[in-house]
């Protein structure tokens, strides 16, 4: 029976000179054939890091709304709630010709006005503190491991710097595949799990 997995990844893409955790990241997801989920920043794109995002996007990765500015969602007002999410939307649409069909709130910060505002389905993910610095590479995977079933949303990070997520992906991708998972981004997820993620306040980490 089929097991299906989606890597995702915040905070993309980086904006600062010399690092390039993204780019890395893909190069993993590359030397493995999978793809992945990325929701980005949509304040930190550059003209320089748009190629990073082009080829996130020719593997087969979809590209997603993390808001323009990474902001506490629930102190927005409406209008500012739809300026942070119609401009991250526009950035990625330029870049890639398709509007995201997904939006991770920052901080998963949300009330019952973002629901009402944001048009598109939540996901949140199962995360492993991977923004913490004392989580180690070793602790990352680990927890993922464990964490692993059919239908999981994992909620990772690329930010700049973030080497112990790319030390953990590298070691977790092979391990699961020969346990028979399958890497896949969001919409085919939820496609191949039979699920629709259009449902009133969904907040989703996994499909099942």
């Amino acid at each position: 029976m089929a097991k299906y997995v989606c890597l995702s990844f915040d905070d993309g893409p980086n904006n600062v000179p010399g690092d390039n955790t993204m780019n890395d990241m893909l190069d993993i997801l590359e030397k493995y054939q999978v793809p992945a989920s990325f929701f980005l920043i949509g304040n930190k794109i550059t003209e320089e890091n748009k190629k990073v995002i082009r080829r996130a996007f020719e593997m087969g990765c979809d590209i997603q709304n993390h808001t323009w500015t990474h902001p506490f969602m629930s102190k927005l007002t409406k209008e500012e709630m739809m300026e942070e999410y119609k401009k991250c939307d526009d950035a990625v649409t330029e870049i890639t010709g398709v509007r995201p069909t997904f939006f991770r709130p920052p901080f998963i910060d949300v009330n019952d006005l973002l629901h009402e505002t944001i048009p598109t389905p939540f996901i949140c993910g199962h995360g492993v503190e991977d923004w913490v610095p004392e989580v180690g590479a070793d602790e990352r995977y680990r927890r993922m491991k464990e964490a692993a079933k059919d239908g999981i949303i994992y909620l990772l990070h690329v930010m700049e710097g973030n080497k112990a997520t790319l030390e953990a992906c590298e070691r977790l991708i092979p391990e699961l595949k020969a346990e028979g998972y399958t890497f896949v981004n969001l919409p085919d997820l939820f496609k191949l799990e039979g699920v629709n993620p259009k449902q009133p306040k969904a907040m989703w980490s996994f499909t099942k």
